[in-house]
């Protein structure tokens, strides 16, 4: 496979610099990729730069991810409107096992000689002193030349500081070390990365010496667009926040959820972004998605494939069959009989007893009852019922002030229909 190629086909490729295909097709090439350990989860956010990663290995060639360690001790100004948080050493190496763990999940980490690696880049700054660092790194770039940078110019009007302002110096400074010890000649990641990337080409090309249109040991970079919905809008984000790769943060059935809701007009871009179907299984499926659009057959095959890729496939199949269940007519009967590893997957919220106390009625338990969960007021709440938008285990419920017997599934469980398209199964102690 040719690596180029295959992102053209996709829509993965922003930028190169010149000659990285002839680098490629000549050896096997080392490449890397930056994560921010902040959190002790990647989220959906990361999955285009962890499919780069996957794509090249997949093309025969070597991925490395970099989980900052101290990087992530700054923060990354790119994007970012304000300065953010400081994080402890020991919040920041339990953050990097735990998204070293989900990488494992699509990188191959034991395939001979391209095999993946994760590496720290605490690893090599911890032994820096300031002084040190300023000879090493900092007396190759002019301030002039990190002023350039777009991550910067954003923030000069709002106020930048000097550490975050340094954080380009950083980031070139792991290419030039990755460089020298394990032989990466090719940087990769969001457009937005873009200044940062050839931050560290450039420190590289002056360490070394390079003519600036040598092509002998040269450093390449590459970007792939960021992934955006078809109005424009950030893609990534549910009505909840980040859509998280950790089960713990964004729950298993949310996850599909999240894939299934996509729009008509997005998921032809989700589906070569996030997925590894060639492109003649991607055009037949959106030869039968035209068809019958209804049945989401797209989103259904994205839904499927990334649900597998990040919690496995028994567990897809249970979010599958849980997700099916939630909208059928017989749902009622179907949580009635399920099993306690489907039960396990369903999106169950439990009433707490003092809020059910405060309830005089079903207007009460889908707004304050729920802790707002289906309804931010009651207003809201006694409204949809007004405009036959509620069910109560599948049946239309239209006065809001219907007492609250009804029958429970199981004992415990009542289904909130509130349109076609959201359902809520409610727990009582």
């Amino acid at each position: 496979m040719n690596f180029i190629e295959e992102l053209r086909w996709r829509g993965m490729l922003q930028d190169m610099i010149p000659g990285l295909e002839d680098q490629l097709a000549k050896e096997m090439t080392v490449a890397y990729i930056g994560f921010d350990p902040t959190a002790p989860s990647l989220h959906i956010g990361n999955l285009a730069a962890i499919m780069l990663l996957k794509h090249f290995q997949l093309c025969g060639h070597k991925p490395i991810a970099l989980v900052g360690g101290a990087t992530g001790m700054i923060g990354d100004p790119s994007g970012k409107a304000a300065e953010r948080e400081f994080l402890s050493e020991d919040t920041l190496r339990a953050n990097q096992v735990g998204i070293q763990k989900q990488l494992e999940k699509f990188l191959e980490f034991h395939a001979g000689a391209n095999s993946a690696e994760v590496v720290n880049n605490y690893d090599w700054f911890k032994e820096f002193s300031f002084l040190g660092f300023l000879r090493e790194a900092g007396k190759f770039l002019t301030v002039n030349y990190m002023m350039s940078k777009d991550s910067v110019k954003k923030r000069l009007e709002t106020g930048i500081s000097f550490t975050e302002f340094s954080y380009q110096l950083l980031q070139g400074y792991d290419f030039y070390h990755l460089y020298k010890s394990k032989n990466v000649r090719l940087q990769m990641g969001g457009s937005d990365q873009w200044g940062n990337i050839t931050t560290g080409t450039e420190i590289i090309r002056r360490k070394e010496g390079h003519d600036e249109d040598a092509t002998e040991r040269a450093a390449f970079a590459l970007t792939t667009p960021l992934v955006t919905k078809a109005d424009g809008t950030k893609f990534g984000k549910s009505e909840s926040g980040n859509v998280w790769l950790d089960a713990e943060k964004t729950s298993p059935y949310a996850f599909y959820q999240f894939w299934l809701n996509a729009a008509d007009a997005d998921v032809p871009r989700l589906i070569r972004v996030f997925t590894l179907y060639k492109k003649e299984q991607i055009e037949e499926l959106e030869k039968q998605h035209a068809e019958a659009p209804h049945l989401r057959i797209l989103q259904k095959a994205v839904a499927e494939e990334v649900t597998t890729r990040v919690h496995g496939a028994d567990v897809c199949t249970l979010v599958t069959e849980a997700s099916t269940l939630l909208f059928s007519k017989d749902a009622v009967e179907l949580i009635a009989g399920a099993s306690d590893a489907l039960l396990g997957q369903l999106p169950i919220h439990e009433v707490s007893a003092s809020l059910l106390a405060e309830c005089k009625n079903l207007t009460d338990l889908i707004s304050v009852g729920t802790d707002n969960l289906i309804f931010p007021s009651k207003g809201e709440a006694r409204k949809a019922i007004q405009n036959n938008a509620i069910s109560v285990n599948k049946v239309k419920v239209t006065d809001p002030n219907a007492a609250l017997d009804f029958e429970k599934i199981r004992g415990k469980y009542l289904l909130v229909g509130n349109g076609k398209q959201k359902n809520y199964i409610l727990s009582f102690k």
